[in-house]
């Protein structure tokens, strides 16, 4: 049985905010977002504003995998994960 859209963004959510107040990550974290994003961007109808939203998670999941310094990446994104974290929708 998968995972809900409400349990979908809450995972998003609490991955984020981790990384927030936590200022470092995992790859596996980054790799997770970018699957629920993935299955939900393709399977959800999402209004614009939430699908862009997650379209930008997604971009910053992505790049998360890849760079030299996961906890770099983390602290140059702080502005957008406490918007990101704000801005996701749980109902």
């Amino acid at each position: 049985m998968g995972l809900n859209r409400q349990h979908q963004l809450q995972l998003i959510k609490d991955i984020l905010t981790d990384h927030q107040l936590d200022c470092c990550g995992t790859v596996a974290e980054y790799e997770q977002v970018g699957r629920v994003i993935q299955l939900m961007l393709a399977k959800e109808t999402l209004d614009a504003d939430v699908r862009q939203l997650l379209t930008d998670i997604y971009d910053y999941s992505q790049k998360g995998t890849s760079v030299s310094s996961i906890d770099a990446h983390i602290e140059e994104h702080q502005s957008h994960l406490a918007e990101w974290v704000e801005n996701i929708p749980l109902s």
